[in-house]
């Protein structure tokens, strides 16, 4: 008890002594956990988003003919040779017609005088799960543009492309960012502690002299970097948690953020994320103590 009473004064002294540079490690610390936890919760709330749109992905082949019973059957067993389907489902002219009028509502009269068979036969192919990635659906287009009668197949690819490529530039981002609080939290809690055990060298080594065991001088420098990876991970984590409720609470109108459900991080991420800042920032300090502390 009296041990660690001690340990604890010796880091509340180094921590007055050094309030400056440590008051800069601590910001750096939290600003870099915010960032990193910032750009993790909009990749993860991207990818949830984007398994709840795949639920309603479905491919469009528009047809020069409108296929009789024979032709439709054959056209099933051609889609299914390329994989099993959800769902496949023949429109014709008259239902893409009828479709068409009820989208218009009270603007229907504008086809009045229109022949009712304008509109093309199409085809609807519902995938699977197991074929949602951006990649396989793709494929799966290709394959159905060349269908017998096939003139052109829609799955809304443009917008698709985009959000795999933002999906692919968050995932970029969310490593760079996971490298910048390993670099800040390491290098700048070592520089800290480096600082400490220099102004403060004369003193361990006197400590040493009378009899003081290693474990009582480095020990609170080791304090150091868990409060810093601590208080820095907390403090990162409540700011973001602020701007997240903030951010849910004026976006509450019908948009595109009213259209999915966002999440907060769950626990376990949250709790890998403080556990990780003090992992690293007891490694810098480790780091330091052993290359600055000649005791």
């Amino acid at each position: 008890m009296n041990f660690w009473l001690a340990v604890f004064r010796q880091a509340g002294r180094n921590l007055r002594q050094t309030w400056m540079s440590q008051l800069m490690t601590f910001l750096t610390v939290s600003l870099s956990v915010l960032i990193f936890a910032f750009f993790y919760l909009v990749y993860t709330n991207t990818i949830g988003a984007s398994d709840k749109l795949s639920e309603e992905i479905r491919l469009i082949v528009y047809l020069n003919e409108e296929p009789g019973p024979e032709m439709q059957q054959q056209l099933i067993r051609k889609i299914n040779n390329f994989d099993d389907t959800e769902e496949i489902r023949f429109v014709s002219k008259q239902e893409a017609y009828d479709r068409f009028a009820a989208q218009l509502g009270d603007d229907s009269d504008v086809l009045d005088g229109m022949p009712k068979d304008f509109l093309p036969a199409s085809i609807e192919v519902v995938p699977l799960q197991t074929l949602r990635g951006f990649s396989e659906i793709k494929l799966f287009s290709e394959y159905l543009a060349k269908l017998p009668g096939s003139e052109k197949v829609q799955y809304g690819q443009e917008w698709m492309e985009r959000f795999y490529y933002f999906t692919q530039l968050l995932t970029i981002v969310v490593l760079l960012s996971a490298s910048l609080l390993i670099l800040t939290a390491t290098f700048m809690v070592s520089y800290t502690i480096r600082l400490t055990i220099m102004g403060r060298q004369d003193e361990l080594e006197l400590l040493k002299l009378v009899g003081a065991t290693n474990s009582y001088i480095r020990t609170p420098f080791l304090l150091e970097g868990i409060l810093q990876g601590l208080m820095g991970s907390l403090i990162g984590l409540s700011a973001l948690y602020a701007l997240f409720r903030w951010i849910t609470l004026h976006f509450t109108d019908p948009g595109l953020l009213n259209m999915f459900h966002f999440n907060f991080l769950q626990p376990v991420i949250i709790a890998a994320i403080i556990l990780t800042s003090i992992g690293l920032c007891t490694l810098g300090s480790f780091t330091s103590i052993q290359k600055f502390l000649k005791v």
